[in-house]
């Protein structure tokens, strides 16, 4: 596939940090949300909004990234965002009131093309199954960040105020936009179907089979994880009577998880066809969520056991994501950055969807089963989804 010339893939490390510092932005502040309400004489409510207006933001940034990344390059695209990114940054650290630091709190979200954009580097220097194993072990690294932010914010925040947390996003996005500007180089093809025109290449994708199995596959996977991350406080309070300090140790364990299983897609990505593998990772998702439901139906009610099996699907995304977005990236090689895009616009979307349908779904009562219900019919979904990419692929050809 041709490049640049005069331009050379970026290291392993320089992704790895342009992914990890995505759900670095998102998290890392979260510890500071009552500090920042009452510095800018304003109510929590509205400063959540710097949480769920973000998380909206991305979902559309997605959405135009990709395809302005399939047209114009992907490294003038991530630079901008970076540079973006910064200045909002610093625009947050000056901020005197809410809607001004709301304000630059969404230019924030432009860092979430170090995510998806890196996907499709991947995908545009790797063949696919290269591409599976290679993002299965970044994945693990951005695993890492979800887990360290909050500390790192908290403890910023307690011996330096809020503001220092984002000073601290200028200095990175200072800092990665300077190694990106010498080691970021252009991978995008020399020729791009349909890429001239955004909106050709977005429609491409969009009347394609193949890409909506992939893409809603891995979208319910992860949406397992986000109605997880919705019903479990109140699961731990109701059924195990769990403090917060125990809660928080249970949730990280499905973090976890999802870091073995990105070792495992690893390992085997490039000896696998990649709807083989985004398979084995549902089937031991929906496996471990069986296995856990058929305990609490003998009356056992250990927090080892229920979390044991919540494990699992984290181990099942991080086998099957790897492989779900490479898929997806596959289906028009040429259009990479619009499917990385889109699939990730889609994750968000779902996510947004599943969490409201857990928040008005879940009761006090019978709280542990109907979650471990709900995480079921999202991996079983995804392995649906699993197994119809898995039908069309021989006839990828033909379903374009």
């Amino acid at each position: 596939m041709p490049m640049h010339p005069t331009r050379t893939p970026p290291h392993l490390l320089t992704l790895i940090l342009l992914t990890g510092l995505s759900p670095m932005s998102l998290n890392m502040f979260l510890p500071s949300l009552a500090n920042i309400a009452d510095d800018l004489a304003t109510d929590y409510a509205t400063v959540s909004w710097a949480v769920s207006g973000y998380l909206g933001i991305t979902a559309v940034i997605q959405l135009v990234i990709g395809p302005l990344s399939d047209r114009i390059g992907r490294r003038p695209v991530l630079l901008c965002a970076l540079l973006v990114f910064a200045v909002a940054s610093l625009g947050c650290v000056l901020a005197q009131d809410i809607r001004v630091f709301l304000f630059f709190r969404m230019l924030q979200g432009g860092i979430i093309a170090g995510y998806a954009l890196s996907l499709a580097i991947v995908r545009d220097t790797r063949s696919e199954r290269e591409a599976v194993s290679l993002i299965g072990y970044i994945s693990m690294a951005m695993a890492v960040a979800p887990m360290l932010g909050p500390v790192l914010g908290g403890v910023l925040d307690t011996y330096f105020g809020w503001r220092s947390v984002f000073v601290f996003y200028t200095l990175c996005g200072c800092v990665l936009f300077t190694i990106c500007w010498f080691d970021l180089g252009e991978t995008r093809p020399d020729t791009s179907q349909g890429a001239g025109n955004p909106l050709v290449g977005t429609a491409m994708l969009l009347r394609a089979p193949l890409f909506w199995a992939y893409a809603l596959c891995g979208a319910f996977s992860v949406g397992a994880f986000y109605i997880f991350l919705t019903g479990v406080p109140l699961v731990a309070q109701s059924a195990f009577g769990l403090t917060t300090a125990e809660l928080g140790f249970y949730i990280g364990t499905i973090t976890v998880g999802f870091m073995c299983g990105g070792f495992i897609a690893g390992r085997l990505g490039a000896q696998f066809d990649v709807t083989t593998i985004m398979i084995a990772g549902r089937v031991v998702a929906c496996a471990g969520l069986l296995s856990g439901l058929g305990v609490l139906a003998l009356g056992v009610t250990s927090p080892l056991a229920f979390f044991a099996s919540t494990i699992c699907v984290g181990v099942g995304n991080g086998i099957t994501v790897p492989a779900s977005n490479t898929g997806a990236m596959s289906v028009q090689p040429a259009l990479a950055g619009s499917a990385a895009g889109l699939s990730g616009a889609l994750i968000v979307a779902a996510g947004a969807i599943l969490t409201a349908v857990t928040g008005n779904v879940l009761s006090g009562s019978g709280s542990a089963e109907i979650l471990l219900v709900l995480m079921l019919a999202a991996s079983g979904a995804g392995l649906c989804c699993a197994i119809w990419a898995a039908w069309l692929r021989p006839h990828q050809e033909r379903a374009l």
